[in-house]
């Protein structure tokens, strides 16, 4: 059975409410079953929110471990200069000692401390007080100094985005959470024999599911090449919980469990859907083959926060939501409040 999901909202579970909908009129009274139908709905929408802000917190700490390595790159690469300025001032030093000597301070130093370095290096091999191994060590001077200055600038650089990323990553969780909270507190607000009731319906929508998907791979074709290596491997988590920043072995988000499944076939990915994207070639949508990477993005935000792995049919594997369970899921030109924004082969 495929399940197509409406507006964040599974088709399955608003069933009861249209059809009393239907049957008594809009001005009826809502029975229990379609007001807890509705309550069932309100909590997975935020559950499906809160998983887009989780997926974003990824993009953002993806980024942040980037711009760390960069960040100790230049750093280093900022401390092999700052060695060779340190020796080279030894040479300088030895230069302006002469010069003082030779009583030729008034033009050689006043273009050797100029603001404009090139200024000296233009001049310097002109000097008659300067040898040519004294202008080859001020013109290896000036152009250490140089390129220590450049790549201070750039540690300044990436310190600001590392730090700029690290708050990204700090308010995305906080925006899932807080999603969270608000499903929480819808239930909070049921007597207990109600909250029991909604999560069960709720379980019985994940079984339903896991059945069908089940059901859905016995007629699938799983190809061949990299990608349907993690195709098989992604079916083998049917049923696995969704759990925020997860990557297995038996808890995933939806980046968690692409990542996994690309590694079994000797592809590295990155933790996060929107970095995910830029792998591969993009493949139109009906050149779609199984395996391939399907993404979606909050159509307001223009994140791409959700990702599965291609299975045929419009259907795909993946980690949906909090609250949910691995599973396959069938998509159109959106899946629930997102839209579907392009696939990658691998």
């Amino acid at each position: 059975m495929k399940r197509i999901r409406i507006g964040g909202i599974n088709a399955i579970s608003l069933s009861i409410a249209l059809l009393a909908s239907i049957l008594v009129g809009t001005q009826a009274v809502p029975s229990q079953a379609e007001d807890l139908a509705s309550i069932k709905a309100k909590v997975q929408y935020f559950q499906e929110v809160a998983a887009s802000a989780g997926e974003q917190a990824q993009q953002a700490q993806v980024q942040f471990q980037q711009l760390s390595r960069k960040l100790a790159s230049v750093q280093a690469q900022a401390a092999n200069q700052q060695t060779a300025v340190n020796a080279l001032q030894g040479s300088i030093g030895a230069i302006a000692s002469d010069l003082y000597k030779q009583g030729g301070f008034s033009q050689s130093m006043q273009l050797l401390f100029s603001s404009d370095p090139t200024l000296f290096l233009a001049a310097a091999g002109s000097l008659d007080s300067l040898s040519k191994g004294k202008a080859i060590a001020l013109r290896k001077y000036s152009a250490a100094k140089q390129s220590l200055t450049a790549t201070s600038f750039t540690v300044g650089d990436q310190i600001t985005l590392a730090k700029a990323a690290q708050a990204r990553y700090v308010a995305k969780q906080k925006a899932a959470q807080d999603q969270l909270a608000k499903a929480e507190a819808i239930l909070a607000k049921l007597t207990k024999a109600e909250r029991a009731r909604v999560e069960a319906l709720i379980n019985g929508q994940e079984n339903a599911d896991q059945l069908a998907s089940l059901a859905d791979i016995k007629n699938a074709k799983f190809g061949s090449g990299l990608g349907s290596v993690a195709l098989r491997f992604a079916i083998k988590q049917l049923g696995d919980r969704y759990v925020f920043g997860a990557a297995g072995p038996t808890w995933w988000d939806c980046s968690g469990l692409t990542m996994r499944a690309f590694e079994q076939a000797g592809i590295s990915l990155p933790h996060s859907a929107a970095a995910q994207m830029k792998f591969g070639k993009s493949i139109s949508r009906d050149k779609l083959q199984a395996g391939d990477l399907v993404f979606f993005a909050f159509s307001r935000s223009g994140y791409v926060d959700h990702v599965g792995i291609y299975l045929g049919g419009n259907q795909m594997v993946n980690a949906p939501h909090p609250g949910a369970r691995v599973k396959v899921e069938s998509f159109g030109s959106s899946f629930g409040y997102l839209r579907y924004a392009g696939a990658r082969r691998l």
